[in-house]
């Protein structure tokens, strides 16, 4: 059954929308016409559906998301996506969605989280107002639109000249103070859609983690109407995993001790809840860092990993010091071993090396011949898999330890599992 419903009224904004979800490692598919979406509803995770009605007129929109949800059945999370300029129909789409929400589940307590910031596209939401690199739509060129001019830059007020549900504003001063405040004033307000400012990724993640706990403390079926990251932010909090089971096993090996590397690392903790085994640059033990990865599985983690710990009387204070040759070698071994066994033992779909010197020294303990190259997930960040050996066939992917910015080493990881997912969806679809 799906997990989560995404209804799109656009294919590019839906194709988009569904690889979010398959770099969480779920399994996604993007239909249109009702009997694909009645063939396909019951055998992926995620059920992408693209109406194609954007340029409609709002009822004959209404009825096809209507429809759409009514097909599709049930889901754990259904997702109204609307354009990140927020053309279209959105709010008499979202009502489509919610009124058929609740003629199925007549007793549920329903609510829905407008969170149609996009950051990394360059899409905000501050004071209730949308922004386009910081501009307000009513100021940039979808204000003349050909066929869908926006004639305001207020969420609330985009929403309201199409739906009749209330709605609240959850300011950026809130959302910055954390989880516990925004669970606070999600409880606290009564409307039907909560508009929430926006402007990097951290807010759409603090915004879900809230609802989240909302929806399991006070049993809140949460509708969420969103351009995209914020959707797939809530599914992961909500704990939505694959029917067959977790996501696919990445376990990724780290050498670099650098200022970049740490914020890279800290980020991939909070975007895909990895885990991370130290390895003490004094005494490099595999033993121990086995450990603690098998530890990881055992609590859940999908996402794992070994790096050289930090020395903790200068990591807050001061660029790590160089270790020597002999030091740098010892380490070196250690983590190409725990990468030997980890693979044999822990199975994982996708492995990931960061820095030229643990990639090589990890490839040559896998006993690969090389390295078949595939794609360019980033500059100098190269995915593929190990050819030759007894690892044959296995998704790698490799990045220099000083390059990219602080999400580098989180879309490496996050490609893998990608793969991993497609490499299933393929298979899955096939038998079928």
């Amino acid at each position: 059954m799906a997990q989560v419903l995404v209804i799109g009224d656009d294919l590019t904004g839906s194709n988009a929308t569904g690889a979010l979800y398959a770099r969480l490692g779920l399994r996604a598919v993007t239909v249109g016409a009702l009997a694909q979406v009645e063939r396909y509803a019951h055998r992926v995770d995620v059920l992408v559906v693209n109406t194609a009605s954007r340029h409609w007129p709002p009822a004959r929109a209404y009825a096809a998301v209507r429809a759409a949800a009514e097909t599709a059945g049930e889901a754990p999370l259904i997702v109204k996506r609307v354009d990140t300029t927020l053309r279209g129909n959105p709010g008499s789409e979202l009502d489509a969605v919610v009124d058929c929400l609740a003629a199925r589940e007549p007793a549920a307590r329903i609510r829905t989280l407008a969170v149609p910031a996009f950051p990394d596209a360059g899409r905000s939401t501050v004071g209730g107002l949308h922004l386009v690199d910081g501009v307000p739509l009513t100021r940039t060129a979808v204000a003349r639109d050909p066929f869908d001019p926006v004639r305001h830059s207020r969420v609330a007020s985009v929403l309201g000249a199409q739906s009749r549900r209330t709605t609240d504003e959850l300011t950026l001063d809130v959302v910055e103070r954390g989880p516990d405040a925004v669970a606070a004033a999600l409880r606290e307000s009564r409307a039907e859609i909560v508009v929430c400012d926006a402007t990097e990724n951290a807010h759409l993640h603090t915004v879900a983690v809230a609802a989240a706990r909302l929806a399991a403390e006070d049993s809140i079926r949460w509708v969420a109407l969103d351009s995209g990251p914020f959707g797939a932010a809530l599914a992961a909090e909500l704990g939505l995993r694959p029917e067959s089971g977790t996501p696919a096993r990445i376990l990724a090996v780290v050498g670099s001790v650098t200022d970049r590397t740490r914020t890279q690392l800290a980020r991939t903790e909070a975007a895909l809840g990895a885990r991370w085994a130290d390895v003490d640059p004094a005494d490099p033990d595999p033993d121990r860092a086995l450990v603690a990865l098998r530890a990881a599985v055992e609590d859940g983690a999908t996402v794992l990993g070994v790096r050289v710990a930090p020395d903790p009387l200068t990591a807050a204070t001061a660029p790590a010091p160089v270790p020597d040759a002999g030091t740098a070698a010892r380490i070196l071994r250690c983590l190409a071993e725990v990468a030997r066994r980890a693979v044999t033992e822990l199975c994982p779909g996708g492995l990931y090396a960061s820095g030229g010197d643990v990639a090589a020294a990890v490839t040559s303990a896998l006993g690969a011949d090389g390295f078949a190259i595939e794609t360019e997930v980033l500059p100098l960040a190269i995915a593929g898999h190990l050819v030759g050996g007894p690892h044959d066939g296995l998704l790698f992917a490799t990045k220099g330890g000083l390059i990219g910015g602080p999400d580098a080493a989180r879309d490496c990881l996050e490609h893998l599992r990608a793969a991993c997912t497609r490499h299933t969806l393929g298979t899955t679809l096939s038998a079928n």
